[in-house]
């Protein structure tokens, strides 16, 4: 593979601890107690409104997902800066460049906020391209996404492998025509993930381990 493509939250960006809070951010705006970790990875599924459906045990209409969306956010924006980079990315980012391959961004978490985060963390001169998502509520599916994310870049799908710590990113790839590799570091369990048949790594260094076997 010439080019990675990576995901922020999850798998370069160590969150998981944000992102426990904001959920449990929207359970307390929801009237509902807190969850654990093991139980928001249990729930864990896309659409992430399929998530709170479950974890809220209703359905949600436009208006209430709308409410989710807001309590999650505004959560995470307040712990934000208390997240670390995985412990081994800097070094992945690293050696991904020394062995000559290109490297993109592409998260599904609000472009406003990812590019100026990514460029306090010093990462921005690593990718190519960096892309988030381009609306005010969150949520979709990563697929369209990563389409438009290759075609910006002119790069051929059978060159590229998307390196992500959920199903979606698997199902994204598949989609597009990339190959994947997942993580366990992030939102789901690894035997979520051992089930999209993508190799499954612990590690984002073992991650590209796996390219170079």
């Amino acid at each position: 593979m010439k080019h990675v493509v990576w995901d922020w939250n999850g798998t370069l960006l160590n969150d998981n601890h944000a992102v426990l809070a904001a959920v449990n951010g929207v359970c307390a705006g929801f009237g509902r107690g807190e969850l654990t970790w093991a139980e928001w990875q249990a729930a864990y599924a896309r659409p992430m409104r399929l998530s709170y459906e479950q974890i809220l045990g209703r359905r949600l209409d436009d208006t209430e997902w709308a409410q989710v969306d807001k309590l999650y956010h505004d959560r995470y924006d307040e712990i934000l800066h208390t997240c670390e980079l995985a412990a081994d990315a800097l070094d992945a980012l690293r050696a991904c460049a020394a062995s000559g391959r290109t490297q993109s961004l592409l998260s599904m978490w609000f472009h406003a906020r990812l590019t100026p985060t990514v460029e306090q963390y010093g990462l921005t001169s690593y990718f190519t391209r960096i892309d988030g998502l381009p609306g005010e509520v969150g949520g979709g599916s990563k697929a369209d996404s990563l389409i438009r994310h290759l075609d910006a870049q002119q790069l051929d799908p059978a060159d590229v492998v998307l390196i992500g710590d959920v199903v979606d990113d698997a199902e994204a790839a598949r989609s597009a025509g990339t190959h994947c590799v997942l993580v366990t570091t992030g939102a789901m369990t690894p035997d979520s993930l051992q089930t999209t048949g993508a190799p499954v790594a612990t590690s984002i260094t073992q991650a590209l381990n796996l390219l170079e076997a």
